[in-house]
């Protein structure tokens, strides 16, 4: 009797579909939010080095004419 009610309690608590709470979902996005603000400053610092680097080989093409 008593492994018929801990296999109906395992049973149930699998078949539990229970949604994610708010604070899963708070974590979710403050993961997002890291994620998306390393991709962000990674692209800025990019994109700045090739406009700099872009800016001095002008400069240097001008300067030698």
């Amino acid at each position: 009797m008593v492994m018929r009610k801990w296999c109906a309690a395992v049973v149930q608590f699998i078949e539990r579909e229970d949604g994610p709470t708010a604070v899963e979902y708070a974590v979710m996005l403050a993961l997002i939010i890291v994620v998306c603000l390393g991709a962000i400053t990674t692209l800025g610092n990019n994109a700045n080095s090739t406009f700099n680097n872009t800016a001095l080989n002008i400069a240097v093409k001008s300067s030698a004419s």
